[in-house]
């Protein structure tokens, strides 16, 4: 049984704990609010209106009293970029597991986790992009970028007013992977414009414009539910425990793995 606790129970959060109480390998034992929260105190099971789980919801204050009393093997963060680097190192150096969902990490803070992860040896996903959906909508975007290397990309992304971090860290990513595609190709210092829009309860929606002198490409991806978010961090709790090091959801999924395999099973026929 692993035994996991929550930082950050926010809509996200919350649907990513009940779908944790659906598994039958795991087991909530702790649940983490803000310090200014008014979650603070409550029965983690009223708030999600599931059942009483007896797991009273305390503050990140306590985080390091809450882990010499529960024992947890992994925690689930989806606070803030300040939160989470402040929650990494108490974790980490109580040999906890992390799986990250945060966005609005700079690059030198991703640099940060990397070194906390090396430096205490404890094991670490950091994934903004969680869901396996816009996993494959990246490597599908690093090969068009690799093919269609003189095409202008562009990214427009789309999420509920409520969210603080723009461009989101996926959109990041994505800028990234693509990034990555035009140097493979030797193209270099091209400029990928991210357009952010923030506006009602949109869940999330990455969409990738490809634009020739004569056509274009269109990959979308587009999160219906957060539900989608809690399956992508069942994975990674499941990936992570027991391991130790630095992970993203690209090294869990192993796409590019799968892509390969398919490759090379492929009949291919010369004329």
């Amino acid at each position: 049984m692993i035994k996991v606790g929550l930082i950050g129970l926010g809509k996200t959060g919350q649907h990513i704990a009940n779908g944790i109480l659906g598994q039958n390998n795991m087991q909530i034992v702790a649940a983490v609010c803000s310090p200014k929260s008014t979650k603070k105190g409550m029965d983690l099971g009223k708030l999600l209106e599931n059942s009483n789980t007896n797991i009273k919801i305390s503050t990140s204050n306590e985080l390091e009293s809450i882990i010499f009393k529960t024992k947890p093997d992994v925690f689930i963060d989806f606070s803030t970029p300040a939160a989470t680097l402040k929650n990494a190192v108490t974790l980490s150096k109580m040999k906890i597991n992390m799986v990250i969902g945060t966005t609005g990490f700079t690059e030198e803070n991703i640099n940060t986790l990397q070194h906390i992860s090396y430096k205490f040896k404890n094991g670490i996903v950091y994934a903004p992009n969680i869901t396996l959906g816009v996993n494959v909508m990246m490597l599908l975007s690093n090969i068009a970028a690799t093919i269609l290397n003189s095409y202008d990309f562009q990214i427009i992304e789309m999420h509920h007013k409520n969210k603080k971090d723009s461009p989101s860290g996926t959109a990041l990513k994505l800028s990234n992977e693509i990034k990555h595609g035009l140097q493979a190709a030797g193209v270099n210092n091209k400029v990928i414009p991210i357009d952010a829009i923030r506006a009602g309860n949109i869940v999330g929606k990455h969409k990738l414009l490809i634009v020739g002198e004569y056509d274009q490409i269109e990959i979308s991806h587009e999160s219906f539910s957060r539900k989608a978010f809690s399956l992508g961090a069942i994975n990674a709790v499941n990936y992570i425990y027991k391991k130790s090091g630095y992970y993203e959801m690209k090294d869990i999924l192993d796409l590019k793995k799968i892509l390969c395999e398919y490759i090379d099973s492929l009949n291919i026929v010369s004329y």
